[in-house]
């Protein structure tokens, strides 16, 4: 009879259950698990929706409504589960081109279909060894662990525990696939306001992430690297958007000139609780005492058109540009373009492959991230560390 160490990483396939950082041996996958964020599809799903969201911080009824007016001013309709259901579709597309016989489930983490029926629906058809794409780009407890944690949760002490695994695609902030979509659009913008004749140093392009507890940037990311303030979050972040701007000015010169910056949107935390700063709306408030004529933001931090791009950047920071006197422009997301849904499969083959970490693909000095998360990564400072799949404890 043949014995095996106890794993290291639960709910592992066996070349992840080691605890390696890249897991450099093929693995024959079932399914492909795509985890997302979930979202109200109508008025009567907002308040249930946003519940599930907060569960377990005691947030009541009426608080929560004052954020539910962003989904209600879009008739409660949230886009993400539509762009979802066609990110799914092109996945699929992309696989079948590619002769890659995987089925994609997909599963969110705060409204249907919820990652536990996915799950439950791949076991059913005999896929029980899952490789999750979690539709979150960065290292933080909101962007990896908490998916990693839900992983868990919808295996631990059920049916599907110790039959069902779920390994993580790596965080994938610096792949091609990923920024080139940030690349094009930037490039349009600053050359569509060159072209109007305004100067380079007067367009400032900012880009905008979702912020976060400071306690929680500081944790993101393997403990063992000094990442400097703001943890892997923000550095991952600074390190795209320097490499987005400097291929920009590979492409037209002239945007060597034209200043940038990295900047915050969408805190939802009480006002004594330090979250990341500058807020976009703030900066953009002082941009033309900077002698700024034209701003354009960039929704670094976003895979496709989430509520916090429509309201909080099309919405808020435009009008906010329009008070401002400035002109202003938004770049697309990542969303279903086929350079994105092309890098997601490469990713996938990473993983099919066990290609060595040495040869993945990557664009800045910080990547390619780990496969297996390290031990402590991406801690929430409120709850402490709950069980989570795709990574050594705690």
């Amino acid at each position: 009879m043949i014995s095996f160490e106890p794993a290291v990483v639960p709910h592992a396939s066996p070349a992840a259950a080691g605890g390696d950082a890249y897991i450099e041996q093929p693995v024959a996958y079932d399914a492909i698990l795509l985890a997302g964020f979930g979202g109200p599809e109508g008025q009567d799903d907002v308040i249930p929706f946003l519940r599930n969201v907060t569960r377990g911080r005691g947030i009541p009824d009426d608080r929560l409504e004052q954020v539910a007016h962003h989904y209600r001013h879009f008739g409660g309709v949230s886009p993400i589960n539509a762009q979802n259901r066609a990110l799914k579709a092109a996945l699929e597309t992309e696989l079948a081109s590619r002769s890659i016989a995987l089925p994609v489930y997909w599963g969110n983490r705060n409204w249907t279909p919820y990652l536990e029926d996915a799950v439950a629906e791949a076991a059913e058809h005999g896929h029980t060894t899952l490789l999750a794409f979690a539709t979150s780009a960065y290292s933080s407890f909101s962007s990896c662990r908490q998916y990693r944690e839900d992983f868990a949760r919808v295996l631990d002490g059920t049916e599907h525990e110790g039959v069902v695994t779920i390994d993580k695609i790596r965080p994938f902030y610096d792949h091609p696939g990923f920024v080139q979509a940030f690349v094009e659009g930037v490039h349009d913008a600053v050359a569509g306001f060159l072209a109007d004749g305004i100067a380079a140093e007067s367009v400032q392009v900012l880009f905008s992430t979702h912020s976060i507890p400071t306690s929680d940037a500081e944790r993101s990311g393997p403990r063992d690297v000094d990442w400097g303030e703001g943890g892997a979050y923000a550095a991952q972040h600074e390190a795209v958007a320097a490499w987005v701007m400097d291929r920009v000015a590979r492409l037209l010169p002239s945007a060597s000139d034209v200043p940038w910056e990295l900047v915050y949107q969408s805190r939802s935390g009480p006002p004594s609780q330090p979250w990341l700063e500058p807020d976009v709306c703030d900066v953009i408030g002082d941009l033309a005492d900077r002698g700024r004529t034209a701003v354009i933001v960039v929704p670094v931090g976003f895979m496709s058109d989430h509520m916090e791009v429509l309201w909080d950047l099309d919405t808020e920071a435009r009008q906010a540009a329009e008070e401002a006197g400035l002109r202003f422009a938004r770049t697309p997301t990542p969303g279903v373009s086929p350079s994105f849904v092309s890098g997601i499969v490469d990713l996938i083959q990473e993983r099919l492959e066990g290609r060595p970490a040495a040869d993945r693909a990557h664009v800045t000095a910080l990547g390619p991230a780990f496969d297996v998360c390290r031990p402590g990564c991406c801690e929430n400072v409120r709850a402490g560390f709950k069980p989570a799949a795709a990574g050594i404890a705690p």
